[in-house]
């Protein structure tokens, strides 16, 4: 390995010359501290940044075995130095001058929720840690200027690998913090399944969001309190007892007039299958890991899913036992969201009934009388929400209008001025009094079948194949558009990338013929949960540092979704 004088006198040598001579310096470099490796050479100034990693030794950032042995402290740990590190290096952001891009310090900008990234990775056995960034190498129009780039080398990276990379006392009180409250929450993930819950919402919390394009969490909001028929007690490992409202398994409504809060508390509970950073207001939402989102999706295409459970004798005669289309209505894309949730090991489903297709959730007795049964081929939600819940699959629904479903419910929790209330006892008597045995159980319960997926098309996996993230919406492969923007529970691009990765990755293979798509996730993800998101790349020069750990639910989500796979019995 190269010495970081070597880099000196190499960045000495091409200075003022042609850009592409900075492709001499990609390699590994000992700076002593760490070791800088140049991954990627940007073509030019105006170029995607030049990829770079650095690396610490374990035995030499000095972090306690006891912070990374764990998983779930691992994370936490990475986590932590990736907000670190991206807030130094934000300091030293276009410092460098030049053209371009020249000067650009990118680094990984984590959200409010805690995930495994590529950006940092620490080994589990002896602590060291890699962290991944983006630089723009400085020219002057496509001259170089080495002279802006030894700076950010040899300067700026050196303070913030001492700064965020190394154990410091400075820090330490913090950190600790981190690594407690990581064992809180996997203490309470572990609790739901002990106390029969599949959610749990703690006291104090706050839900509401600062606004509609952000995820901090909103000053002066009202603080979550439980109904003490609902309050539960959790004794953690470090915070010691805490109270707050969990939701028991089964079917759980969410009622109250508009702007409540229902909405607010339902999208805590969907997202609180992440992990929190403290002070989110939302550390102690902790919610089932498997549970899904569930809503309509005109449009989106279904390619061999079993929608026969809720649609039958469709009048162009076409197999729902095997459904196939290009343009899904909103009723039978919320039919095969449903089953494909279900297909993915969901054991909770939470819908919004603003979101959803009405006719595929309930059909009143009015309308039953005018519209003959055998002329209808949707069997509304209704009348399988009991079915699911008696099979082990619970739902929390937020209804406004649907008061049908006060029958079906096993709990009912009135949102009133952002607080909680169990009117369960007073919505049995109410619908009590109102004949519902029209939305009694239609048919058999769900049943699930293995699917197997394919390639529709060729892809070349020997030449480019060019990719982009669309943000949360989605991604690009070569000219085909995977739209992901109705897959609520993704929070952050990361985790579209990733899923590109994983659709690639898996698309190489074969899609590992023979095996069945719920073996092909439950595979990949554990691989995943083992390894960290790197294992992806284990035979690639180096790793992109924007990929984010995704949940096999939505990894099948977006198999279930691509127009160029097909999915076969």
């Amino acid at each position: 390995m190269k010495k970081d004088l070597d880099l000196k006198i190499l960045l000495d040598g091409i200075d003022r010359k042609g850009y592409p001579a900075y492709k001499s310096t990609k390699g590994s470099y000992d700076f002593g501290s760490h070791v800088l490796t140049i991954d990627h050479v940007q073509g030019d100034p105006f170029a995607s940044p030049s990829h770079l990693t650095i690396t610490v030794k374990g035995s030499k950032s000095g972090f306690p075995k006891e912070y990374y042995g764990e998983r779930h402290r691992r994370i936490s740990l990475q986590d932590f130095l990736t907000r670190r590190f991206h807030g130094i290096a934000a300091g030293f952001d276009r410092k460098a001058a030049g053209s371009g891009k020249s000067g650009m310090v990118s680094t990984c900008c984590p959200g409010q929720e805690i995930l495994e990234r590529t950006a940092l990775h620490i080994d589990p056995e002896n602590g060291d840690i890699s962290y991944r960034l983006h630089v723009g190498f400085p020219a002057n129009g496509r001259t170089i200027n080495s002279r802006e780039l030894k700076k950010i080398l040899f300067e700026y990276l050196p303070e913030c690998v001492k700064k965020a990379l190394y154990f410091s006392k400075s820090f330490a009180d913090e950190l600790k913090k981190v690594i407690f409250l990581s064992d809180d929450q996997a203490f309470i993930r572990q609790e739901l399944e002990k106390q029969g819950l599949c959610a749990f919402v703690a006291d104090g919390s706050v839900l509401p969001r600062k606004s509609g394009v952000s995820a901090l969490p909103m000053k002066e909001a009202v603080p979550f309190s439980s109904p003490e028929s609902l309050k539960v007690e959790m004794k953690l490992p470090h915070r010691g007892t805490i109270y707050g409202m969990g939701i028991k398994k089964g079917v759980t409504l969410i009622v109250g007039g508009g702007y409540h809060g229902k909405s607010t508390l339902l999208k805590a509970l969907e997202l609180g299958v992440y992990d929190h950073i403290a002070g989110d207001g939302r550390e102690y939402v902790i919610t089932g890991s498997t549970a899904v989102k569930i809503r309509s999706e005109d449009g989106r295409s279904v390619h061999g899913t079993d929608i026969s459970c809720f649609i039958n004798n469709l009048p162009d005669g076409r197999d729902t036992k095997h459904f196939f289309s290009e343009d899904a209505s909103g009723s039978t894309s919320q039919a095969a969201n449903v089953i494909e949730a279900v297909e993915s090991g969901s054991k909770l489903l939470l819908i919004d009934e603003d979101t959803c297709a009405t006719n595929f959730m309930i059909r009143d007795a009015l309308m039953q009388k005018v519209i003959a049964s055998d002329k209808e081929p949707i069997t509304p939600f209704i009348g399988k929400i009991r079915p699911l819940s008696e099979s082990g699959i619970s739902t929390v629904m937020v209804a406004g209008s649907f008061g049908a479903y006060f029958s079906k419910a096993d709990t009912v929790i009135q949102m009133d001025n952002y607080r909680a209330v169990d009117i369960t006892e007073r919505a049995r008597e109410a619908s009590a009094s109102v004949d519902t045995s029209e939305y009694n159980a239609v048919g058999g319960i769900i049943d699930i079948h293995p699917k197997y997926p394919v390639l529709k098309k060729h892809i070349d996996f020997r030449g480019r194949i060019k990719t982009k993230t669309l943000g949360t919406d989605g991604f690009m492969i070569d000219h085909d558009t995977v739209e992901l923007r109705y897959i609520e529970q993704i929070v952050c691009s990361g985790q579209c990338s990733s899923i590109c990765r994983l659709l690639l990755f898996l698309a190489e293979r074969s899609f590992a013929k023979g095996k069945s798509l719920n073996d092909i996730t439950d595979e990949i993800i554990k691989l995943m949960e083992e390894h960290g998101p790197d294992i992806l790349f284990k035979d690639s020069s180096y790793v992109p540092e924007g990929l984010t750990y995704v949940r096999k639910q939505e990894l099948a989500a977006c198999l279930n979704r691509c127009r160029f796979i097909s999915m076969e019995k």
